[in-house]
């Protein structure tokens, strides 16, 4: 599977009593796909997956499945502590009929390289379907370093790689060593350095209430290969990229991102608090900006 273009990681709206709102999970498909984004998923992060059951898990598994109705490609995170929850969440997404995996590293148990690469050969196995690995460990503690990625080249199913790690290091070695794996955006603040070393997919919350946005500076860069007005773009969009990383207040920022585009997205689940009068402000002016200094970016390319 080629992944190219940006991928949203969905949220998962919710009522004001913190039920799973299926009306407004429709409404921000359809408001995604419209806008051009080139794939879904379900079950990452920022859609809350480690606040949700089982059930509810398969549930938004099986209705964005129906709701896409194959306008883009479904992916759907495994995440899990324990293996056998993998699996589990793996072999359901095969039965909903999903087209790719997201496959972490499980968080708190800190597992080693080998058991890094036994957990992800363990999903792939029973589900048979592309993956798409996911690097985290500012989250998860541990890397997926050599000796994992190595042992995982026994599969073909390992064919892409969202890499969140910030370093600099880890970019250049999967550029350079590992060129079966298709490099994909996790460092939204390194979206510039990721397509310059060849990368052709970003998965970007933002992008849940800024698709315009992300979508501007993927085909500056990894289309046109116009990095002079990439650069601009990432200029532009750098103040709003701080403001979702600071303070532990990435959810929240990405829900009240997408109300004020007209979905109410509603409140995160526990432990997460909705953001305050102060941070709902702070937002809404870097969004606000952005918009009106991509408009005129937009503006001055055309002329």
């Amino acid at each position: 599977m080629k992944f190219e273009g940006i991928y949203t990681p969905i949220v998962t709206p919710h009522d004001a009593n913190f039920d799973i709102n299926e009306s407004k999970f429709e409404a921000t498909i359809n408001e995604l796909i419209e806008a051009g984004v080139s794939g879904i998923i379900v079950a990452g992060t920022t859609g809350e997956y480690y606040a949700q059951s089982a059930e509810e898990r398969v549930r938004l598994m099986q209705l964005a499945k129906q709701l896409i109705n194959d306008r883009v490609p479904l992916v759907v995170g495994t995440g899990a502590i324990r293996t056998e929850d993998s699996v589990y969440f793996a072999e359901q997404a095969k039965a909903v009929g999903a087209d790719a995996l997201l496959v972490a590293t499980p968080p708190y148990a800190y597992p080693t390289s080998r058991e890094i690469a036994l957990h992800a050969l363990a999903i792939d196995r029973a589900a048979n379907l592309p993956i798409m690995l996911y690097n985290y460990p500012g989250r998860m503690c541990v890397n997926m370093d050599e000796e994992t990625l190595d042992r995982l080249g026994r599969s073909p199913n390992f064919c892409a790689i969202k890499e969140s790690s910030g370093e600099p290091d880890r970019l250049h070695m999967l550029a350079r060593d590992y060129p079966h794996i298709q490099l994909s955006c996790g460092m939204d603040d390194q979206a510039l350095e990721f397509f310059a070393w060849g990368a052709r997919s970003w998965v970007c919350a933002g992008s849940n209430f800024a698709p315009e946005a992300h979508i501007a500076l993927y085909k500056a860069c990894a289309l046109e290969g116009d990095f002079s007005k990439g650069r601009r773009i990432m200029s532009a969009m750098l103040p709003l990229m701080r403001v979702l990383e600071q303070g532990g207040k990435f959810v929240q920022c990405i829900k009240h991102g997408l109300t004020l585009r007209g979905i109410d997205a509603g409140p995160p689940r526990k432990p997460l608090q909705p953001l305050n009068k102060d941070d709902k402000r702070q937002l809404e002016n870097v969004i606000r900006t952005m918009n009106v200094t991509l408009q005129r970016i937009e503006q001055e390319s055309c002329a």
